[in-house]
């Protein structure tokens, strides 16, 4: 029986095409046990704002941890819960959903503690499968026994989790060696992302590359039909 697997770094509220990714496979994991990368999406992320796309940035504590894993990247402190929590009622409190989606964030931001960053963001993106209606099954690799190495870390994965098919994103090609995958009898699909279609978003022309919250706040549970563009 086949299985298809995709392994992706833990990000803070990703953009559509990452949730696309997760449910097109059978099995996500979160790869949270390599070394967490500076200026990246493992801490931050973009929402749309009357002046333009704009950070939502979640403040860790890195100086002098320069090779530190993302599940051992510690949060600075709950202050940036109130800032991003503001800049979320300013720019989409005239979202048709933005009730809705208030309720369902509302216990992370205000209620809910996190120590680390790979914590905070993998139950911000199940929190966001679950009211979307994806049922992919999520694991960690830091739960598993794997190499190091770039590709024998993917075939560990794709064997301990007893899957035939890795879905991979198109920046891996440069080192992603298809050939040691053929040998251990996994298929590799690389990811295209198609033409998502529109909605009706806030704030001046159309920008795809945000956060999905800011599908969710204007689409609410009608955001699956501006998704599945993978191809």
């Amino acid at each position: 029986m086949s299985k298809i697997i995709a392994v992706l770094q833990p990000n803070y509220i990703p953009w559509k095409g990452y949730f696309d990714i997760i449910q097109y496979v059978d099995e996500f994991v979160f790869l949270d046990d390599v070394q967490y990368t500076k200026r990246d999406w493992r801490n931050r992320n973009k929402i749309k704002t009357q002046h333009g796309p704009s950070w939502l940035t979640v403040p860790v504590i890195s100086k002098n941890n320069f090779y530190q894993n993302i599940n051992k990247t510690k949060i600075d402190g709950d202050l940036w819960k109130r800032k991003h929590w503001r800049s979320l009622e300013i720019y989409y409190g005239n979202a048709k959903y933005y009730t809705d989606i208030r309720k369902l964030l509302s216990p992370v931001y205000q209620s809910e503690s996190f120590n680390t960053l790979s914590k905070l963001n993998i139950r911000l993106t199940k929190l966001i499968c679950e009211y979307i209606g994806i049922i992919t099954n999520f694991s960690n690799s830091s739960d598993f026994s794997i190499s190091a190495d770039k590709n024998v870390r993917i075939i560990d994965l794709c064997q301990q989790t007893q899957s035939t098919t890795y879905l991979s994103g198109p920046s891996a090609q440069h080192y992603i060696d298809e050939e040691k995958f053929k040998n251990n009898k996994i298929e590799i699909r690389w990811i295209e992302y198609g033409n998502y279609p529109q909605y009706h978003q806030l704030w001046g022309s159309f920008d795809h590359n945000v956060s999905i919250l800011d599908l969710l706040f204007n689409c609410g549970k009608d955001a699956a039909q501006f998704m599945g563009c993978i191809k």
